[in-house]
């Protein structure tokens, strides 16, 4: 359960999670103020009530049309919350990795490798520029989803609860697998290592992958952990939740790796738990079904019923509602029994639209629960703040086998832009940097109000507030251009990648991924922002007679009216164009404005935190 109260950042609110209270928002602008921590039990228990939210997806291989592996994940965490792409670099003389959530500190061993990542934007974190860096691909060609937080049940807690003192997060358990592994095993063993030494601060599940294998880890306590390589013969769903069912044999290294107490320890505790004589991860370690996830498991049978294994109203699983006065949706679902983590799919050719969509799914063909009619949480949320899909050519050489697909916004209503994200040393400048101001995410008229320049973070941002705001009017001629779009980039990146192909050695690879990156996020900016353009006009001119169809879309062939142009761009032997730097005046007015919004934070947050050291920031 999250106790929330909005702020004008955001939301800062508490975790609870088997009996622990965890701080859940920034608390950089308290110690900016030099504010003081204090409130009570009743302050706390006053805030609204939320639920986790995120929704992790795999498909294996031999599921998808082209024999790609695909797997990512979606983040929810308020409609408006800005999110950056970018590269760190390589450090020869090594880095060290401190977290603001908890005292986790670790030093390399040696020189550290390229990445790419969704990062948060610093003034939402002490003007640090590191945290969460949540998606992205190393420069061999390890590539890494964090993180999907679950939870653990009570017996496991008290025998072994998580630790704030020293553990590893969500803050830095990207930037730690991808600077420091060569390989995606790599990265598992040295994940497991960290947390045998230091211990976790949150439970997660994180994908770590590479062109050769995929491989599911979970923090299941304190000390206790479990990696699964993943076969590609399954799918998996999970929002959020800890204790779907799996089969794992523990004595199988080649496929499994885990802490050395997984089970010794629960069975010492006097909490282990069986099933058929054999040791029962999941239902050792994870929390049993309850009222509390709810909205979790609307969003397990939207996603199974995307995927075309539905599960059946009354046998499987019953809707409930959701009565509370500050309830996120109105309308949920519980499971008669504990489903499973791993399942098999409705059909074995998935191709890349339909698992770059599956995040925006909504139910809309699951009676009771369609988010769009009958008030239920959906995957695709107003909530979403970025999605991530790694498409996988396995046995491939590392520096081309993934393509992050990648959008900045709400699944709903956007678009993913392909990256070859290992070999990408520049990024386009039409995604907004890190120095981006975060004050249009507090813009309420958005019809009236633009966004920041050149900015494809806040473009699409601003789509979809418009679009799921007017949904009667908007929402259906958007998401049908979006869907053009996105099958336009899907398609001209096949020739893209026949010439990346092509390429011999990585310094002609890296200038044509650059190039490429910087053709499609332009040519995916040029078109929405024409289209949020248009979307102003109409919502200011007010005439709702028909609904909002743009101008550039051919609804009679479901396709663009004009052609993207970025595969010719990217091919070509000129540069793609960018966009003329402008310096943006900083007036005394906008200073004392900014001043006020940071105290009026300060002025909410101090209401409900207290320990920082107990209570952190916790994105689902």
């Amino acid at each position: 359960m999250y106790l929330l109260a909005e702020t004008p950042y955001g939301f800062a609110g508490f975790q609870q999670l088997g009996g622990i209270m965890r701080f859940t928002h920034p608390v950089n602008t308290l110690k900016k103020l030099g504010c003081g921590l204090a409130f009570g039990a009743a302050a706390i228990m006053a805030m609204p009530t939320s639920a986790l939210a995120c929704t992790q997806i795999y498909m294996g291989s031999k599921l998808t049309a082209d024999g790609n592996t695909y797997y990512g994940r979606s983040e929810d965490f308020g409609p408006r919350y800005i999110k950056h792409f970018g590269i760190e670099p390589a450090h020869k003389d090594g880095n060290e990795y401190t977290s603001v959530e908890s005292g986790f500190e670790y030093k390399s061993k040696g020189a550290t490798y390229r990445y790419t990542f969704v990062r948060d934007n610093p003034s939402q974190w002490e003007d640090r520029y590191d945290a969460y860096s949540e998606a992205g691909i190393n420069e061999k060609g390890v590539s890494c989803s964090a993180t999907l937080s679950t939870s653990y049940n009570e017996k496991a807690e008290e025998a072994d609860p998580i630790t704030e003192e020293t553990g590893i997060g969500e803050y830095n358990y990207a930037s730690v697998i991808l600077g420091e592994s060569a390989t995606a095993r790599e990265g598992v063993e040295l994940l497991g290592s960290l947390i045998d030494e230091q211990g976790v601060c949150s439970n997660d599940q994180i994908i770590i992958a590479d062109n050769n294998e995929t491989w599911l880890f979970a923090a299941l306590s304190g000390h206790q952990w479990i990696a699964m390589r993943l076969t590609d013969d399954i799918a998996s769903l999970n929002p959020n939740i800890g204790n779907l069912t799996y089969d794992v044999d523990l004595d199988d290294t080649e496929n499994c790796l885990h802490s050395e107490g997984i089970e010794s320890m629960p069975k010492e505790k006097g909490f282990a738990e069986y099933t058929d004589g054999k040791f029962d991860v999941a239902k050792t370690y994870g929390e049993e079904i309850g009222e509390a996830g709810m909205h979790q498991w609307s969003r397990y049978i939207q996603g199974r019923d995307y995927f075309m294994a539905p599960l059946a109203e009354g046998t499987d699983y019953e809707i409930v509602k959701d009565e509370r006065e500050d309830a996120r949706a109105t309308t949920g679902a519980l499971v008669h029994e504990m489903q499973p983590l791993f399942f098999t799919p409705g059909k074995s050719d998935w191709n890349t639209f339909e698992m770059i969509r599956s995040f925006a799914a909504r139910g809309e063909n699951v009676a009771g629960l369609n988010a769009n009619t009958d008030g239920a949480y959906a995957i695709g949320s107003n909530r979403n703040t970025e999605i991530h899909t790694f498409q996988i050519r396995h046995g491939m050489d590392p520096e081309i086998a993934t393509i992050q697909w990648e959008m900045l916004s709400n699944a709903e209503f956007s678009v993913a832009i392909p990256l070859y994200s290992a070999l990408l040393t520049e990024v386009s400048p039409y995604f907004s940097d890190q120095d981006v101001s975060f004050d249009h995410c507090e813009e309420e008229d958005v019809v009236n109000n633009e966004e920041p320049k050149n900015s494809i973070n806040y473009v699409l941002m601003d789509i979809n507030t418009l679009a799921y705001e007017n949904r009667d009017h908007c929402a259906t001629g958007v998401r049908a251009y979006l869907d053009a779009l996105q099958k336009e980039l899907i398609e001209q990146n096949l020739t893209v990648d026949e010439a990346m192909q092509a390429e011999e050695g990585t310094e002609a690879r890296t200038a044509l991924a650059n190039k490429a990156g910087k053709a499609a996020t332009k040519n995916t900016y040029v078109k929405c922002k024409a289209m949020l353009e248009e979307m102003r006009d109409y919502l200011q001119e007010g005439d709702f007679s028909e609904e909002f169809v743009p101008s550039d879309y051919d609804a009679d062939n479901d396709c663009l009216v004009e052609s993207i142009t970025y595969a010719d761009e990217a091919l070509s032997d000129e540069d793609v164009a960018e966009p003329e730097a402008e310096e943006e005046e900083v007036t005394e007015e906008k200073s004392e404005g900014n001043n006020m919004a940071a105290m009026a934070v300060g002025a909410v947050v101090i209401i409900g935190v207290c320990a920082y050291v107990i209570y952190r920031r916790k994105k689902a």
